[in-house]
């Protein structure tokens, strides 16, 4: 797509809420153009006015997109791996979108942009399309801004998309109901392989990566993680998670890693476990729009006085939080 019809489209797109041409924008990024793809991420993490608009062109568009997610504690090697991927998948000739989220809240303990340095050597592949995306104090590893950055994805004709979290170890079981396959991606020498199992980042894993198998304690990592399997039920038709032992860095195991997605792919296609994963993404998603939107139009944001004389009401013992609720919502 000629450039000026790129620039037509994103005119004025700097400003907050400044109107754009959500129709040429799509248009320009399903015909590879890198900027109009950033421009309809910008949209979308700016909460821009033409969001609406926008989403009402793509929706129809989604649903080709294989969305794999990476979580794991910090250290583990997730971009390592994330960028060993992608490397595998341009060997096959897919187009591979990359959702980076950056650690800008204090709990996440990494440094902004710090890992993208290990996915550079795709930054001039037409191919692939790579964003950090900010999480802002969102907790769960992710930002609020990924389900519709991830439609923008899906819709421009990427193939896979590879969404990385940020690192905030046992609070990144967001993730799983963003991603159609989760990995959860372990390593030796970094305390009890098992221990986040505590907070149920394990059982989110549709596949495990025990990373850096080259180091000792690899074998242990390994045999933790079968002994836990071990003791979980997965019904006649579960998928059990396989193992899979990489070596990010020199691409070691990651065709292996790779055939271990494709075969969740094909099993969640074979049994309809696909179609519901992405039904009850947008169940969860409808909920928390119809929430925001219920809060605004009765008032019921921090600090609005409709909320704050029923917060006074029940504290003064005069109603109890159901009835306060109702008329909050009748108005």
């Amino acid at each position: 797509m000629p450039d000026w019809v790129v620039a037509r489209a994103t005119r004025h797109l700097g400003s907050r809420g400044a109107a754009a041409d959500p129709e040429a924008l799509i248009a320009a990024a399903r015909a590879g153009s890198p900027r109009a793809l950033a421009r309809l991420v910008s949209l979308v993490e700016n909460e821009s006015a033409e969001l609406r608009r926008l989403l009402a062109v793509i929706v129809p568009m989604t649903g080709h997109a294989h969305i794999v997610g990476l979580t794991g504690a910090p250290g583990v090697g997730k971009s390592t791996v994330t960028g060993a991927l992608v490397r595998h998948y341009r060997t096959e000739g897919l187009r591979v979108g990359v959702l980076a989220v950056d650690p800008s809240s204090p709990f996440s303990g990494g440094a902004l942009l710090g890992d993208r340095i290990r996915m550079q050597e795709h930054a001039t592949d037409d191919g692939v399309f790579i964003r950090s995306m900010a999480s802002r104090g969102h907790l769960g590893g992710l930002s609020e801004a990924t389900p519709q950055a991830l439609r923008i994805l899906d819709a421009a004709g990427f193939d896979v998309v590879l969404i990385e979290t940020v690192g905030v170890g046992q609070a990144e079981v967001e993730i799983a109901s963003l991603a159609d396959t989760v990995l959860v991606v372990v390593a030796p020498g970094l305390g009890d392989s098992i221990q986040a199992a505590k907070a149920g980042i394990l059982e989110i894993a549709d596949v495990f990566v025990v990373n850096k198998s080259d180091r000792p304690g690899a074998h242990e990592a390994v045999r933790d993680l079968r002994t836990m399997l071990a003791m979980a039920s997965y019904g006649d038709r579960g998928w059990k998670p396989p193992i899979v032992s990489t070596t990010a860095a020199t691409g070691d195991g990651i065709g292996d890693l790779a055939t271990a997605i494709d075969s969740h792919r094909r099993w969640l296609a074979g049994n309809g476990s696909l179609a519901e994963r992405r039904r009850a993404r947008a169940r969860e998603e409808i909920a928390a729009i119809a929430l925001t939107e219920l809060r605004r139009r009765t008032g019921g944001l921090p600090g609005e006085s409709r909320l704050d004389e029923l917060a006074g009401r029940v504290t003064a013992g005069e109603l109890d939080p159901y009835t306060a609720a109702d008329e909050l919502i009748s108005g």
